[in-house]
């Protein structure tokens, strides 16, 4: 049977979180943050205690985001039982410990315990849906909404269904995340770690293996980023930072003048074969990731934002050309909205 959900979107008021660690914690304080009411459960016997601290800790960097009309932290119910957290929640987000027979199961009791029609989606950082819904009666509303560390701070949550998970799920998750303020990459199928976590497990793995051979030290990793291609990768990305290496021809040029350099001893993964269907899909990938923006927008808008960031980070005074303060950067994906209006 089809899945049918409940309620819009647009419609959520009241919001449930199960686990109340670091992440789960995150998820409530930016939930509140958007004015949902907000129920959480933890089995730990100091979970409420530390729930509450989490919460109070982030509020002051929730306030300079902008709040939501009505958002604050006395919407935050703790419940004594998982039944109870999620018995009038309009959507469920499980954030307990990676353990694969752990989320399985609770997903399994939170599937009999929600209201038919709620969606559920999983924090999980790695496990394919695909793997945590197999004791669920109904895995069709199962989703991942997978987060990024503090979920209340940074807009990133990769949404992606799994074999059982009914494609309106997938849809109306990520419609609801967009609707709360998150950044959404919907993926259009599963893949081990998602992107966000793949792209950053390689750095650190080439990162470990420099340290380990005295390559590099820690400092030295370190540096090579905020000082380098993260001031990018804030604002543009590596895709579009590439090919504005190409200069005027983009894409296309950087992957045929750089190109053979894939097969150069610069990293310890294996490269792709750069064939002529690869080479197309960055090319076009870029030109639609450029739209309407010219060559000379595009270095504009890396220029400023580069900029923007060593402002940011206080590595250039906070001021303009004229000595009058900078304003501040804005933070993608960091809407205010009320639960029951459009985003």
């Amino acid at each position: 049977m089809p899945f049918t959900p409940s309620t819009t979107p647009e419609a959520v008021r009241r919001v449930a979180c199960i686990g109340a660690g670091v992440i789960g914690g995150g998820w409530v304080a930016h939930f509140l943050a958007r004015g949902y009411d907000v129920t959480a459960w933890d089995p730990a016997d100091d979970a409420e205690d530390k729930l509450r601290r989490l919460v109070s800790a982030a509020w002051p960097a929730l306030e300079q985001l902008g709040l939501a009309d009505g958002a604050s932290p006395d919407r935050l119910t703790v419940a004594p039982t998982l039944a109870e957290a999620v018995a009038d929640a309009d959507f469920v987000q499980e954030s307990a410990p990676e353990k694969l027979e752990l989320k399985r199961s609770l997903l399994a009791e939170l599937d009999a315990a929600a209201r038919p029609g709620v969606v559920i989606a999983s924090s999980t950082s790695g496990y394919p849906m695909t793997d945590l819904q197999t004791a669920a009666a109904d895995p069709s509303r199962l989703v991942v909404g997978h987060p990024f560390n503090p979920p209340y701070l940074i807009p990133l949550v990769e949404v992606v269904g799994g074999t059982h998970t009914d494609a309106a799920t997938v849809a109306w998750a990520s419609h609801f995340y967009d609707v709360a303020g998150k950044s959404v990459i919907t993926m259009d199928r599963e893949l081990p770690g998602f992107i966000a976590n793949r792209l950053q497990e390689a750095l650190w793995r080439e990162a470990l293996h420099m340290v380990a051979n005295g390559e590099a030290t820690v400092e030295d990793i370190d540096a090579s980023i905020t000082e380098g291609p993260g001031l990018r990768w804030a604002f543009m990305g590596p895709c579009l930072t590439f090919a504005l290496a190409g200069g005027e021809g983009g894409m296309a040029h950087m992957l045929d003048h750089f190109g053979p350099s894939l097969k150069s001893p610069w990293t310890r993964l294996e490269a792709p074969e750069l064939d002529r269907d690869l080479r197309d899909a960055m090319v076009d990938g870029c030109a639609t990731a450029a739209g309407d923006r010219t060559y000379a927008d595009l270095v504009a808008e890396r220029d400023q934002g580069v900029i923007d960031v060593l402002r940011a980070t206080g590595r250039l005074p906070r001021t303009d050309q004229a000595g009058a303060p900078a304003p501040a950067p804005a933070v993608p994906g960091q809407r205010p909205h009320t639960p029951g209006s459009a985003a």
